[in-house]
């Protein structure tokens, strides 16, 4: 087997060049997880520390940045090294497959990961596990599940079936006339909570119930343009079904300049402390909170564990779904935007 100077065999040169590429396409920083020589597999480049790597589905959704700083947190704690990279926007599978690459090239110690998609990330991550690096799935699973040694995330089935059920409720009987603003179209989480939704609300993809559909890559002015779009086809509607805390917040915006807010009603997904007060203010009437904080927290310390004593997690561990609104249903569980501002995001 040949090496170059630096001790790398001409497949890694290899993969260090394809994970370059793909980085630059991705828009990342190749200094981040570089594919420098003379580091130890340790991920720790010699100095006995060891690396845990962390990739989010964007750099900017307020969801994910939260994440990030508890992971970064619970590293430092540890007195361990994270890098942390993420696609250019929620549903960039390449960017994510490309920072894999770099992470498992730099021979980081865990990669903890939130999948865009369910399965395009499984080469990746069987790769990352043959090469002994323990890979978590926090947010969301992959398909199937056991592709990853563990899942630290919300069932997003039941926070879309809660988020549904509220707005049904909401309506006090009156018939359905309803927006969905879903994520990406290939995405797991959009996916799950969008089933969700419709189980809660009661109604199928084929329901008359349904009077305009888009998606909107889980951004806020995606969101507003959607919104506003849907509503040059038709304005009679009662309730509108959001991805997340930035498109409640665009679609918000939408219907507030129609002068339909007070005919309208609006539900969400995240907890985060600016969607609680959102709730509060009454741009939208509830959330369903979950909690990134306690998903980052424990992947970094299932990586320390690995890397001390070689154990390695195992299975779904669901980390919590609140109802959050100023407006309690019956038959529904919630807490009010008090709570909700003492506990976002856990």
């Amino acid at each position: 087997m040949t090496h170059d100077r630096t001790g790398r065999t001409h497949a890694q040169r290899w993969r260090c060049r394809r994970g370059a590429a793909l980085l630059m396409a991705g828009g990342f920083l190749l200094a981040a997880a570089g594919c420098g020589g003379g580091q130890s597999h340790s991920g720790g480049a010699g100095t006995g520390k060891f690396t845990i790597g962390l990739v989010t589905k964007t750099n900017t959704n307020p969801y994910f940045v939260t994440m990030r700083k508890a992971a970064e947190a619970a590293a430092k704690k540890n007195h361990a090294e994270l890098i942390a990279l993420a696609g250019r926007f929620d549903g960039d599978n390449e960017g994510q497959v490309a920072a894999m690459e770099g992470l498992i090239s730099r021979g980081v110690k865990g990669i903890l990961i939130t999948p865009s998609n369910g399965t395009g990330l499984l080469s990746a991550i069987a790769e990352a596990r043959r090469q002994g690096i323990l890979v978590i799935a926090l947010d969301s699973t992959t398909q199937p599940p056991s592709a990853t040694d563990a899942t630290y995330a919300t069932d997003n089935v039941k926070a879309g079936r809660l988020q549904g059920a509220y707005l049904k409720a909401a309506l006090a009987g009156r018939p359905p006339k309803a927006f969905i603003l879903d994520g990406t179209s290939d995405s797991t989480v959009s996916q799950q909570r969008h089933e969700g939704f419709l189980r809660g609300f009661g109604i199928t993809n084929h329901s008359p119930a349904i009077r305009g559909q888009a998606n909107t890559n889980g951004e806020r002015n995606p969101g507003q343009t959607a919104t506003e779009n849907l509503l040059e086809r038709t304005s009679d509607i009662n309730t509108v079904y959001t991805i997340n805390e930035p498109v409640a917040g665009g679609a918000s915006a939408a219907i507030a300049a129609r002068g339909l807010a007070q005919k309208v009603t609006i539900g969400s997904i995240d907890g985060g402390c600016d969607g609680v007060r959102d709730v509060r203010s009454g741009k939208y009437a509830a959330t369903v909170m979950q909690f990134p904080v306690t998903m980052a927290t424990r992947g970094v310390d299932s990586v320390v564990e690995y890397a001390r004593s070689g154990k390695r997690p195992h299975g779904i561990w669901d980390t919590g779904t609140v109802l959050i609104t100023d407006k309690p249903v019956d038959g529904l569980a919630s807490q009010n935007t008090d709570w909700g501002l003492k506990h976002c995001w856990g």
